[in-house]
């Protein structure tokens, strides 16, 4: 008896998807002949050119989209080579993942591709250690608080921060206990955007340097008792005001920046900036952002953005320019 009697029809159909899968793409084409030698190769499945013929007709009509003219080949998959390439930089340049949590979740999306896909990221094995996170708990953090998050529960958790001794030590003894609302990414790093009961304002917290994330029982504080959310929340808005994730108030800065800034203004708060004024040798642009965030950009674009508001912004600036300017002499 052949092993294809002992393989019915439903499995033969997965089968040779799967070789299609893995074998072949517009540049790789089969032949009926070829796929029988792979079924048995592969499965120790016995079948005819029929079959498989038969087979592939099948898996055209539940909606796989199978060219047979000059060649089999799997024209349309879950994921392109492009996207799953675009998947894996982001997973393989992301600082929250730990370095073995990344190396495994990129194993598991370059089997996504067909072996030729695979052979075209072999390198990405070989290259020089990226700088990941030490905390091996960010997957569970995630899972945790995306079920808190959909449940509307509050949650519990050490925050730690980096010692003199290259670890993560805990801020203090007791858990934090906050309202879960969001998750974003910003550069390279996942933060959960919540509230703290004692205070009425969003705070971020990198799941990087949380451990021992647990989700209790209590609901959540109503998002209108928020003041971030009462005044009407858009996270776009929130993330542009928001550019080092830093908590507090944002504050309109106007600022003169070189005309060249344009392409870092953007990179940096989107499209939600005005240009009030043109001049000879430069822009006014108006911009909503946080106080403090501000006040960092200011000093790493220093010699091309010049901070006129608010007159408190500017104060703060130039105290920090003349105190590394005394440093640096």
């Amino acid at each position: 008896m052949s092993l294809y009697g002992l393989c019915d029809k439903k499995s033969l159909n997965l089968l040779i998807l799967e070789i299609l899968e893995q074998y072949t793409d517009n540049d790789h084409r089969l032949t009926q002949l070829e796929i029988v030698d792979l079924l048995e190769k592969n499965y120790g499945v016995k079948c005819t050119r029929q079959t498989v013929k038969n087979n592939l007709v099948l898996l055209e009509d539940m909606g796989h989209e199978i060219s047979m003219q000059d060649g089999i080949y799997l024209m349309s998959r879950q994921f392109d080579d492009a996207e799953l390439r675009m998947l894996i930089d982001s997973v393989l340049f992301s600082r929250t993942l730990s370095a073995a949590q990344a190396e495994r979740l990129i194993e598991k999306l370059t089997g996504l591709g067909n072996k030729y896909f695979r052979a075209k990221v072999k390198h990405i094995s070989h290259l020089p250690k990226l700088i990941h996170s030490d905390n091996k708990q960010v997957l569970l953090n995630l899972d945790v608080l995306n079920d808190a998050i959909e449940q509307g529960r509050k949650v519990s958790f050490i925050y730690n921060s980096y010692g003199k001794d290259f670890k993560l030590h805990p801020r203090r003894e007791e858990p934090y206990i906050v309202n879960p609302y969001q998750m974003v990414a910003n550069q390279g790093r996942y933060y959960l955007l919540g509230n703290y009961d004692k205070y009425d304002d969003v705070s971020h917290y990198r799941l990087d340097y949380m451990t021992k994330v647990q989700m209790l029982a209590d609901k959540v504080k109503p998002k209108d008792k928020v003041e971030d959310f009462a005044q009407g929340y858009s996270l776009p808005k929130h993330m542009a005001e928001h550019i080092y994730m830093f908590s507090g108030p944002s504050v309109q800065v106007k600022m003169r920046v070189r005309e060249h800034m344009m392409g870092s203004l953007i990179d940096w708060f989107g499209k939600a900036f005005r240009i009030v004024q043109e001049e000879a040798d430069g822009l006014v642009i108006s911009v909503v952002c946080n106080k403090l965030a501000m006040k960092y950009w200011a000093l790493q674009y220093g010699e091309y953005a010049e901070v006129l508001e608010p007159k408190s912004l500017r104060e703060e600036i130039c105290d920090a320019v003349d105190y590394m300017g005394s440093v640096y002499r």
